[in-house]
């Protein structure tokens, strides 16, 4: 039986002692490390080289999805699986595309993650069930976007600051969700909008729903 290493990455130490429980049921599965911060997690997968990394969306530092794109790069052989309370369509869209294998949200039963998992280290795609299958299919057939799309030209704070922006936060509360500085978000602003040629903020909100980073409902 094949031996599957997996690094867990979540702020909240009693989730990270659930998770270790029930990770280490599984046969062959081994919990190498644990991480509280999305710089953690990029330094303990760098590390350890795992076959599995079960991270959260919103963390200390850097983000889920910052650690994300990250290890996509760092460890090309670990499969992410993203373990999050954020139903947004938007979150689970950039997760996927930034290369995760599977977004599970917490409200699940435990054995979903274990399914995700699974389908993970198949190389297969996995999405909570009360995410609609519509919205999986599209995620599934999302295409690489063209070289010349400037949205590729943004950093991924910078994505984050436009996803927030456009579900219509403030700059004081992207600024505490994303633990920058309120100047360090407006600055993120300024240039997102400057190399997508935007140059208002219901532009930015008409921007990020043409390109399917938020849904109406958002």
């Amino acid at each position: 039986m094949s031996h599957q290493r997996i690094v867990l990455a979540d702020d909240h130490a009693m989730i990270r002692v659930g998770l270790r429980a029930v990770m280490e049921q599984q046969p062959g599965w081994e919990v190498a490390g644990e991480a509280a911060t999305g710089g953690e997690a990029i330094a303990l997968v760098r590390q350890l080289m795992p076959d599995i990394l079960v991270t959260d969306m919103v963390m200390p530092g850097l983000s889920g999805l910052a650690v994300v794109r990250e290890v996509v790069t760092a460890s090309p052989t670990t499969r992410i699986v993203v373990f999050s309370m954020h139903k947004d369509h938007s979150y689970v869209r950039e997760a996927l595309r930034a290369g995760a294998l599977a977004y599970v949200l917490k409200e699940s039963l435990t054995m979903e993650l274990v399914t995700a998992i699974q389908h993970a280290l198949e190389g297969r795609r996995y999405v909570s069930p009360s995410l609609t299958e519509r919205i999986l299919d599209a995620y599934a057939q999302l295409d690489t976007p063209a070289s010349d799309d400037p949205y590729r030209l943004l950093t991924a704070r910078e994505r984050e600051v436009l996803v927030l922006t456009a579900q219509g936060r403030s700059s004081v509360a992207i600024a505490e969700q994303l633990a920058l500085s309120l100047r360090t978000v407006e600055n993120h602003r300024t240039n997102l909008m400057r190399k997508l040629d935007l140059h208002t903020i219901p532009d930015l909100v008409r921007y990020a729903i043409r390109r399917g980073l938020i849904s109406l409902d958002d």
